[in-house]
């Protein structure tokens, strides 16, 4: 494995200081030692817990999600269901689990994962191994590699992941943030000597973040959904409005870490702003609808039932898993505001499920 730290010192030796969005690039997805590339990073053992993760109610109600989506496309014999990031693999099994509720839907299925990174992909291959498809799922490493056709997009913790700049207001304007060598030879941060012409007014010290490669990567998903047909969902924790604010953040071992200490070695995330990517999306062409709170969303699927259900067959054991998994999910102080989930479908489809009448 390459060490990075090397790496990006000997980019900022040649060419000057990096932006933030170069650091994480290098340090999420660099071929040879970054994070995402070179491990599996969920579950107890690794340094984060997704939904997925936490509960198959979550994926199986996605799962039920997406065939209603596919019911109010008019049922097409072939649909792309496309996973953004998808992990273990665990929430597009579920997903396809529940779809065999809707026997048209599961035959209309071409599974499709975009995923970069080698274990990962083995470990969603596992996973999958264990239904029987009646087609088999491909893998890609970009959202261009996937076929065309009416698809269903789902993203779940993908956009925070993706590389953002961050500018800063100082006294003399707007200035970008950048990433340094400093003497001692590790990383520090400085600001660019440059203005940042576009930015608006805000008090000095604010920060300001902007993911260039998020409202691209949605308005891709909008020009799909506009010109093929079909709807998106998009989870993950972030702002319903854009807003200033410094958010980025290291992750390792489920704990905070150093930004900058050993780059490759912890997960690097920053909030979602679901404004920008909404108006990505409707300038490319699709709807948009939400953002929604994940608690709210996932009760309006059906969550509560679901987990009856579950509940009735369950030990005691399984019965407190069952329930700490729902609170977890949807309580307010838990995932169930900070996690936002927005929708995407073409301009024909009607409001999709659990969000209508927003």
């Amino acid at each position: 494995m390459t060490d990075l730290s090397d790496l990006i010192r000997q980019r900022i030796a040649d060419a000057g200081p990096v932006s933030v969005a170069e650091f994480m690039g290098v340090a999420l997805t660099h071929a040879d030692g970054g994070y995402y590339v070179t491990r599996d990073p969920f579950g107890a053992a690794g340094d984060f817990t997704t939904a997925p993760e936490i509960s198959q109610m979550f994926g199986e109600l996605i799962g039920l999600w997406c065939a209603v989506a596919w019911q109010s496309m008019g049922g097409p014999e072939s649909v792309r269901l496309v996973e953004l990031g998808p992990g273990r693999g665990t929430l597009m099994t579920d997903a396809l689990r529940a779809a065999r509720a809707v026997p048209a839907f599961g035959r209309a299925i071409r599974p499709h994962l975009v995923e970069i990174s080698p274990p990962l992909r083995a470990a969603q291959q596992a996973a999958l191994d264990g239904l029987d498809l009646p087609h088999a799922p491909q893998w890609h490493a970009t959202l261009e590699e996937v076929p065309l056709g009416p698809s269903i997009v789902i993203a779940n913790e993908f956009f925070d992941a993706l590389p953002i700049r961050q500018f800063e207001r100082t006294e003399e304007g707007w200035r970008e943030r950048l990433i340094d060598a400093d003497p001692a030879g590790g990383l520090c941060f400085t600001l660019s000597r440059k203005e940042a012409a576009r930015l608006g007014p805000a008090p000095e010290g604010s920060v300001q973040e902007i993911c260039p490669e998020g409202t691209e990567t949605t308005a891709a998903i909008g020009r799909r959904l506009a010109a093929f047909g079909g709807a998106a969902l998009i989870i993950d924790y972030g702002h319903a409005e854009s807003a200033l604010g410094d958010t980025l953040q290291a992750v390792r071992d489920h704990e905070f870490a150093s930004l900058l200490d050993a780059p490759g070695e912890a997960d690097l995330t920053a909030h979602v702003d679901f404004e920008a990517l909404s108006n990505a999306a409707q300038v490319a062409g699709a709807r948009a609808h939400g953002p929604v709170p994940q608690g709210h969303f996932l009760m309006a699927l059906g969550l509560e039932d679901r987990a009856r259900t579950l509940l009735a067959t369950a030990d005691a054991a399984r019965r407190e898993e069952i329930a700490g998994a729902r609170h977890r999910l949807v309580h307010p102080d838990e995932m169930g505001l900070l996690f936002k989930v927005l929708a995407l479908t073409s301009p024909d489809l009607p409001p999709p499920a659990g969000f209508e009448g927003i």
